[in-house]
């Protein structure tokens, strides 16, 4: 029998942690980060990252550990989550992955072997400055042309991940999406047991737009401008969501107004793509984020319980 790993996924807001960290306390499991934004330092608010009270004392891996002017790639995710999972079996608990990148989750369940493909700064340089000379919009229908399925989830206003795609096909001659295919023949190493996260899609959103609100008034602006004064070099994690609005606001191409309500609208679309992409996993349990969590828990277990059988 492989060991079972929980998953629990689902768009940003609908309540992955708080769940999480309950299901944690029922099974003495222990939780990893698949959240790319919370593997950085000092960007706490706008990743909604969970604060030492939220934990109840629940280990978290992967959260906090990386500098925001560090490049971290999904096969350092694999590396990292799989080196946390192995420490979690070897101590007796259960590993539970929670969060909402599909990336990170994708590269666990389907054992994707990304290439580790080295960084070419001088291509990036090349790169960004045909988005200053062409626009953003037009790197993004190259890349489409090169890899049409990869694209189908990433954002016209993601310039980090569509470079990426470029930086990718450049190094190995093969796209992202032909990398996934020819690794995803390996063999799974562990039983993943993947359950997600919905709600009403406008109940979603309201969420969103509160938790958005919320960011801003726990002090998201002072935390840009800690991160823009403390790194002399543009930090590629403040591409980020959340943080390339209140930048952009921070450096007068927005009013502050402008950033919040930008930054209500690209989470609403990034919720309706994370939502897009875990109904991609046939082997998904869908979960109403609306019911309570104790009902939520109770379903996972009695799962687990069918699978042992």
């Amino acid at each position: 029998m492989k060991p079972k790993i929980i998953v629990i996924c689902g768009p940003t807001a609908s309540g992955k942690t708080a769940l999480s960290i309950e299901l944690a306390k029922k099974i003495d499991g222990q939780i990893i980060s698949a959240d790319s934004m919370q593997i950085y330092k000092e960007m706490d608010i706008g990743s909604a990252k969970p604060t030492k009270e939220e934990m109840q004392g629940i280990k978290h891996y992967m959260l906090d550990f990386v500098l925001p002017n560090k490049r971290y790639s999904v096969a350092d995710y694999k590396k990292d989550a799989q080196t946390a999972i192995c420490e979690i079996i070897k101590n007796g608990k259960t590993p539970i992955i929670v969060g909402g990148t599909g990336l990170y989750i994708d590269a666990l369940i389907y054992n994707i072997e990304y290439q580790d493909i080295e960084f070419d700064e001088e291509y990036r340089k090349e790169l960004e400055k045909e988005v200053q000379e062409k626009g953003l919009e037009t790197m993004y229908e190259l890349a489409r042309q090169i890899d049409p399925e990869a694209m189908k989830n990433i954002s016209k206003n993601d310039k980090k991940r569509i470079l990426r795609i470029l930086e990718i096909y450049k190094a190995t001659k093969k796209t992202k999406t032909e990398q996934e295919i020819e690794s995803r023949r390996n063999e799974v190493q562990y039983n993943y047991q993947v359950y997600a996260l919905n709600m009403p899609r406008q109940d979603l959103y309201e969420r969103i737009n509160k938790r958005v609100d919320i960011m801003i008034n726990q002090g998201l602006v002072e935390e840009v401008e800690q991160i823009l004064k403390k790194y002399n070099e543009y930090p590629t994690a403040l591409q980020a969501l959340g943080y390339k609005e209140i930048k952009e606001y921070l450096e007068g191409i927005l009013t502050k107004q402008e950033a919040i309500d930008k930054i209500k609208q690209e989470t609403r679309r990034y919720a309706k793509r994370q939502l897009t992409w875990f109904r991609k996993n046939k082997q998904t349990m869908w979960l109403d984020a609306q019911a309570p969590k104790e009902e939520n828990i109770e379903i996972i277990i009695n799962n687990l319980k069918e699978v042992e059988k």
